[in-house]
């Protein structure tokens, strides 16, 4: 856990999971972190990362390389976690402090699947990212892209650069969405050996063999599953 209130040279340096150095990582920080300044940039980025990339809880992949911020860019798709590890790699290649943030949030965005697999609307180690912009760390919250926002009428997750960007509590229809209950800090790095421990605690069997919660889920399309729900709501 990082407990630095200031930032420090491992908030520019390139992990196994924060890749920064990799070839894919700095072209998409070239290309998308437009700006003057950094906090123009890191906006420029956490959309960019929100919007190209579309969420999807179905495929979560908990090896090392499932987890790279790379790894989002030759997929076009992953969930908060690698979404969250991807911005701060970005933004690291673009000369910006990051670091990763954690919380467990009971999500009442979900799917019919989504419910009958995992039985409960605890998310465990939601993730977002820490950038450090005009002397004070920011949170940026890339998971949810903006399609998927329509979809399921909820409030688009915009960045400043000035305020926190953390889930609304309610949907455009004053339903519940998030709620946070468990601030879990913020890491220099991916702690994967930790997330993959709480899992298997929380979750049972997430990740053993064929009948695992992670096969069920992969099984399905989330896309259309939301498609579905949203269809249902109406």
């Amino acid at each position: 856990m990082s407990d630095s209130n200031q930032p420090a040279p491992a908030h520019l340096a390139a992990t196994d999971a924060i890749d920064s150095g990799h070839p894919a990582v700095r072209a998409f920080a070239l290309k998308y972190a437009h700006g003057n300044t950094a906090r123009e940039q890191a906006v420029a980025l956490t959309h960019a990362v929100r919007d190209q990339f579309r969420y999807d809880p179905y495929r979560i992949d908990l090896s090392p390389g499932g987890m790279r911020a790379s790894t989002v860019l030759a997929n076009g798709y992953g969930w908060c976690v690698p979404k969250a590890t991807l911005l701060a790699a970005s933004a690291r290649a673009a000369g910006i402090p990051a670091r990763l943030g954690f919380a467990d949030v009971r999500n009442h965005l979900s799917t019919e699947r989504m419910r009958q697999t995992m039985q409960t609307d605890l998310f465990i180690w939601h993730g977002y990212t820490d950038l450090w912009l005009d002397g004070a760390w920011r949170k940026a919250t890339p998971a949810f892209n903006i399609e998927l926002c329509h979809r399921f009428g909820l409030l688009p997750l915009d960045f400043d650069g000035v305020h926190d960007s953390l889930y609304h509590a309610f949907d455009r229809t004053g339903q519940r969405h998030m709620e946070y209950v468990n601030q879990r800090g913020s890491f220099d790095d991916l702690p994967l050996a930790q997330i993959v421990a709480d899992f298997r605690r929380v979750y049972g069997n997430w990740l053993d063999g064929a009948g695992s919660l992670q096969s069920r889920l992969a099984s399905g399309d989330f896309d259309e599953d939301a498609r579905q729900e949203a269809r249902a709501t109406r």
